[in-house]
Order: structure tokens, then sequence, then C-alpha cells
């Protein structure tokens, strides 16, 4: 997997981004990249983990930590609604 793109590094403040890992900091990218990321930082993120792991990710946690407008857009793009 990539490194995270450092474009994303406002939205990481409270971690080293260069410690960052997609493999084991999974949780915390896809909710960041989701909320924050522009048309280029998404497409890394559909790039480096497969789509049903974003979508499983907005099924489990969506309505716990993404804004309003963000979970329902994301819900529609990947078909995410709870099954």
């Amino acid at each position: 997997m990539s490194a995270i793109p450092l474009s994303l590094k406002p939205f990481f403040q409270e971690y080293d981004i260069t410690k960052l890992t997609p493999e084991k900091d999974s949780h915390t990218i896809i909710e960041r990249v989701l909320q924050f990321g522009n048309r280029a930082e998404i497409k890394w993120l559909f790039e480096t983990y497969p789509k049903d792991e974003i979508s499983n990710w907005v099924r489990r946690w969506g309505n716990e930590v993404l804004p309003e407008p963000d979970r329902k857009f994301w819900k529609i793009v990947l078909n995410a609604s709870p099954k």
C-alpha cells in the first residue's frame, strides 16, 4: 500500500502522518479521507482499500463519526445503507 498523501496532513494534526500506515490505521484514514479528501485523495483511498472495506466502514462507523452531509453522500455512493 502506498503512503498517505502529504496533502492530507492538515486533517491528521494529532498524528505524525509519516508514522501512519494504511494497513494499521485504516479506520482513521478512511474516516478522514471520506470527510475531508479532495478528488485526488479520494481516488487514492479507493486505490488503497477495496470498495467493500470502505462500504463496510461506512455501515459500521459512518453514523458515529461522519457529519450528516458526508454520511448521506457516502451511503448513497457506496450503497452502504444498513443491510
